[in-house]
């Protein structure tokens, strides 16, 4: 409380608040950042606009109702396969979003609904995607853990191998000549894989401005990273590439890293190893009760004292930046959203038969498409606009 009522001191000495007691900007102190190999840090003293502050908050709470709304959709079975929750770590993709050019990439793990939705995919698109219908932004075909979008690449199902892609796309921009950067994101359970430091090695060997997130929610399925990592600061584990612990609870806190992330990378000094501390509410996926390996109360007290939608309410509304019937407002708006899009999924269709051998290729050299006994009658099917590599 006292730190709240100083905000509210600075901002008023500042002039930030207005005589009709709402801001139009407000400034807030972060968590320090743990450095690794570098001089300089992220500023710990942010400023936020109204603007920004109702635009990260319907981010982050229409994330947080999407993933609701998969869960229940899993359990109801109208979700088949797999389906990993994002519930908890939403500031990880707000905050980085926030801090991205429209030309930068991003390629993430199978956790990527919220990444999805924030790289420009609909409500609508995502479920339609996780229900296997042909609303999804792949037609139905890809489903939770394969969903992609303008310079999202996904979504990969198998652990870490995201990350030597993520540099695959950062050495591209490179070859291109652009100041472009790749965000390849990765769990503290895909942090021990020996592709990674492989990519690492070849990274820093070529200055390849590749930034490297380790999205440490504390637990790699149902194993705690204490139990399965030697050296638990991830953010130092590059050896030779610069490193950055930041809170992944705090929208704000992740944004000024991740501005400072791409300022370094996109000037040619080479790629960055960062480290965001989080937590999954859910199990590793939703055949994961996630308390067998934990407990009940330490979920709740994560819920309480750190959650990143309700702390972000708490701290917008409390420096009169965002009226609280304003948010109230917003809340029933993301509802409405998510829910027409659900009722939509339930009653959507399939993709048909003819559609499976669709898109296959951009340019297609030869149509029959091989190898897919019983199904030799396919041929190639452009369903979506060709893309243009140029």
């Amino acid at each position: 409380m006292m730190a709240k009522n100083f905000a509210n001191f600075i901002n008023k000495a500042l002039g930030l608040i207005p005589k009709n007691g709402y801001a139009t900007e407000a400034t807030f102190e972060t968590k320090p950042y743990r450095l690794h190999r570098l001089e300089q840090s992220p500023s710990t003293t942010v400023s936020l606009t109204k603007e920004d502050a109702v635009k990260y908050y319907t981010q982050l709470h229409t994330i947080r109702r999407m993933e609701t709304t998969a869960g229940n959709l899993y359990k109801d079975k109208i979700v088949r396969g797999f389906c990993h929750l994002y519930s908890g770590q939403e500031a990880i993709a707000v905050g980085i979003k926030a801090a991205l050019r429209p030309y930068d990439d991003v390629i993430t793990a199978y956790r990527a609904h919220g990444w999805t939705h924030i790289m420009g995919v609909s409500p609508l698109g995502v479920l339609g995607e996780l229900c296997g219908k042909q609303s999804g932004c792949a037609r139905g075909k890809g489903g939770s853990m394969h969903m992609y979008t303008d310079h999202f690449y996904g979504g990969n199902g198998i652990v870490g191998a995201q990350v030597p892609l993520g540099v695959g796309l950062a050495l591209a921009a490179k070859y291109k000549g652009t100041d472009g950067v790749c965000v390849a994101l990765y769990g503290d359970g895909a942090a021990n894989q020996g592709q990674v430091f492989e990519v690492y090695n070849m990274a820093k060997l070529w200055n390849i401005p590749c930034i490297f997130v380790c999205e440490n929610n504390g637990y790699g399925m149902g194993t705690s990273a204490e139990r399965a990592s030697a050296n638990t600061e991830y953010y130092t584990r590059g050896d030779y590439i610069p490193g950055i612990w930041v809170d992944g609870m705090d929208v704000l806190a992740v944004r000024e890293c991740f501005r400072f992330a791409v300022d370094y990378c996109a000037s040619g000094k080479g790629p960055l190893v960062i480290e965001a501390a989080t937590y999954r509410y859910s199990g590793h996926s939703m055949s994961d009760p996630g308390t067998s390996y934990r407990t009940r109360d330490e979920i709740q007290e994560v819920r309480q004292t750190r959650d990143p939608v309700t702390s972000f309410k708490e701290k917008i509304v409390s420096s009169n930046l965002v009226p609280a019937d304003e948010i109230k407002k917003i809340d029933g708006e993301i509802r409405a959203l998510v829910d027409n899009a659900t009722k939509k999924c339930k009653t959507d269709k399939e993709i048909g038969l003819d559609e499976l051998a669709g898109d296959v290729y951009s340019i297609s050299l030869e149509p029959k498409i091989r190898n897919v006994d019983p199904f030799s009658h396919l041929v190639h099917k452009r369903i979506g606009p060709a893309l243009n590599f140029k």
